[in-house]
């Protein structure tokens, strides 16, 4: 069953990311990491691989910095599900980029780790750079939470390997 939710929803991304490709405003990134680096037990530690999609049409500049919506997902070596939308930062320092983002967002723990609620909210912080005329090298760090608000709150620390490209 989440197997087929799970191709149903990568579907449908990769449909509506077709279309806006297509009109020249997609930005999307594939990454690679490791779901609960910090993980003291070593039960629950495992690889995560995601996609990720921003639209530069939305972007906005404001006296706080610039932002841009962000929505994805991954999927963890013992089948936990993260989906998520929220809103990315974008700060410059020459040709290094700092992207601090904030997405709720919801969360299956499969096999993996019980985090406590569907509701989880992720925080990271990303760092990188362009390697090519618009593909970007970034390394980014993330915390999943529910806030205390499930029955319990261990929290996930996660750390990735990003690679975007604009269409």
């Amino acid at each position: 069953m989440k197997f087929k939710l799970l191709i149903s929803l990568l579907s449908t991304f990769i449909i509506f990311v077709h279309v806006q490709a297509e009109q020249g405003d997609a930005d999307i990134s594939f990454y690679t990491g490791t779901f609960d680096v910090i993980d003291k037990e070593g039960d629950d530690k495992t690889t995560l691989f995601g996609i990720e999609h921003k639209n530069p049409n939305l972007f906005r500049d404001t006296i706080l910095g610039k932002f841009k919506p962000v929505t994805g997902g991954f999927m963890t070596g013992k089948n936990s599900l993260y989906m998520y939308t929220g809103i990315e930062g974008q700060y410059e320092l020459g040709p290094l980029k700092i992207l601090p983002s904030f997405a709720p967002g919801y969360y299956e723990k499969g096999d993996g780790k019980d985090l406590g609620s569907i509701l989880e909210f992720k925080s990271e912080i990303k760092v990188g750079f362009d390697i090519f005329e618009n593909s970007k090298l970034s390394y980014s760090y993330s915390h999943i939470s529910n806030n205390d608000w499930g029955t319990t709150n261990p929290g996930s620390d996660n750390q990735q390997i990003n690679f975007s490209k604009n269409f």
